[in-house]
């Protein structure tokens, strides 16, 4: 699409906005101030894109955090101060949003010249988006010629020190937009990215999810490497570069890693391709954000533990990496710290590095049919709500080793056991759990004598695997399995 194209574009998508009654009354408002606002930022570009803006960012001429709050007074919404030094602020209207930052500069020229990216240095005057003054698209960087050609340039590089955010901004533009970086803009990235640190794990936390919920994050990841702000990002991933693995693997650990986030975006794009029963429900899984960017991150570190366990002791002729996975999740406990994740999103991505090997181990007995019910209901209750996102992550693990030890048919047995797990689950493991037990906690003080504690749960779950198993089935079987454990 044409800079000229792009335009037309904006002129066409304004009249939805025009409507809007907080625009109107936010329009008076500063007109009774004497104020300029201006429609900004990622609103105009989204407009240019013909996407819709439900969130406005408004520049205003001065007197900002006033005028928001005279806003949310009159619309009966609420003021949110986002920042009092910056003079930002936000009022929020029945789930609609506008921020409101104050000018930079003495003026709007000058408050373009300090953001961060040319496409983000587009205005509209306000009055003339609700019609009241002729169009004129405010545009003294070129920025629609930029988001017409596909690129991200920077306005200048003190802009990016100013806010090291944006430079992960910057490869998040270019994940969710399908944008490319311009060498001159690379470069600059590239001499700041050791201020990144002094970014707050909060923001980090956003700016990143929103980059891996793209459906091609992985490569962007690469380029962030390339560039030197990956481990800025995760320093924790540094000691995997230059691990040999050998075996199943053609790859070092770190160059593993980074192809396993890019196969599992094929693998959740097209589910069917490589699951049969459990493709559905992979796509309901991951379809309920952040499980994507949650995904790729125990992709990223499912083996960030190799690392420290690395050994060739016990066979010559390889490496070995026992208890990796144990590892790898300890790591991670400290990357989420850091980067604030809430304490489900870190459950589940330790959750998954945890397991990401049970399915592996599994495949030999598989393959000679000789995989028991009960190691296999062991994996699904384990796994649980997680099972779809674990067999996508073994696929992707999968899919990344291209070792001369790898069998031909890897992936064709293992999607054969990912069916066979989740039939697992919809047909023993949840019919069971919806009936009555056959043996309570409160049996075995009664019957046993016993006192609660880990032998509770050693008793209580042997009668379960022996019903997956088809050994017990009435009350009376479970009293007889267990005196026959305590004897």
């Amino acid at each position: 699409m044409t800079a000229d194209a792009l335009r037309r574009t904006i002129q066409a998508g304004i009249g939805s906005l025009a409507d809007r009654r907080s625009l109107r009354v936010l329009r008076d408002l500063a007109a009774a101030r004497g104020l300029e606002v201006y429609l900004v930022g990622g609103s105009v570009r989204e407009l240019a894109l013909g996407r819709p803006a439900p969130d406005l960012d408004l520049a205003v001429s001065g007197q900002t955090l006033e005028l928001a709050r005279d806003l949310a007074a009159a619309l009966k919404g609420t003021f949110v101060l986002l920042d009092e030094g910056e003079r930002t602020a936000r009022v929020v209207i029945q789930g609609e949003i506008l921020d409101l930052a104050e000018f930079r500069a003495p003026g709007l020229k000058g408050d373009l010249g300090g953001r961060d990216f040319t496409i983000n240095a587009v205005a509209l005057n306000l009055e003339a988006l609700l019609g009241l003054a002729p169009l004129v698209i405010i545009d003294p960087l070129g920025g629609l010629e930029d988001l017409s050609q596909g690129l991200i340039r920077m306005v200048a590089a003190e802009n990016l020190g100013a806010d090291p955010l944006r430079l992960l901004r910057a490869y998040r533009f270019a994940a969710t937009h399908g944008l490319s970086l311009t060498p001159e803009t690379e470069t600059a990235i590239r001499r700041q990215a050791p201020e990144f640190s002094r970014v707050a794990g909060e923001r980090v936390h956003q700016e990143l999810f929103l980059l891996l919920g793209a459906p091609k994050a992985g490569a962007i990841l690469a380029q962030m490497d390339r560039g030197g702000l990956f481990i800025q990002i995760f320093p924790e991933l540094e000691d995997l570069k230059g691990v040999e693995q050998n075996g199943y693997h053609h790859l070092d650990v770190f160059n593993h890693s980074l192809m396993a986030v890019s196969h599992l975006e094929e693998v959740l794009a097209e589910p069917p391709r490589y699951f049969g029963e459990l493709a559905a429900e992979l796509a309901r899984y991951a379809g309920a954000p952040p499980r994507p960017a949650l995904l790729k991150l125990a992709a990223l570190f499912h083996d960030a533990g190799k690392p420290k366990v690395q050994d060739r002791r016990a066979n010559p002729d390889r490496y070995t990496f026992y208890y990796h996975e144990k590892v790898g999740q300890e790591i991670f406990a400290g990357v989420a710290q850091r980067l604030r994740l809430s304490a489900a999103e870190a459950k589940t991505v330790a959750s998954l590095i945890q397991l990401h090997m049970r399915p592996f181990l599994l495949l030999p007995a598989f393959r000679e049919r000789e995989l028991s019910f009960r190691a296999l209901g062991r994996l699904v209750r384990a796994a649980r709500a997680e099972l779809p996102g674990l067999f996508a992550l073994a696929m992707a693990d999968s899919l990344a080793g291209q070792g001369p030890q790898k069998p031909a048919d890897a992936e064709a047995v293992l999607a054969d056991l990912a069916d066979e797990a989740y039939r697992f689950l919809r047909e023993r493991l949840e019919p069971q759990e919806a009936l009555a037990r056959l043996l309570t906690g409160d049996d075995l003080i009664q019957e046993f004598r016993l006192q609660p504690g880990p032998e509770f749960r050693r008793l209580l779950t042997a009668v379960q695997e022996a019903q997956w198993e088809g050994l017990v089935h009435t009350p009376e079987d479970a009293f007889r399995l267990v005196r026959r454990l305590l004897e």
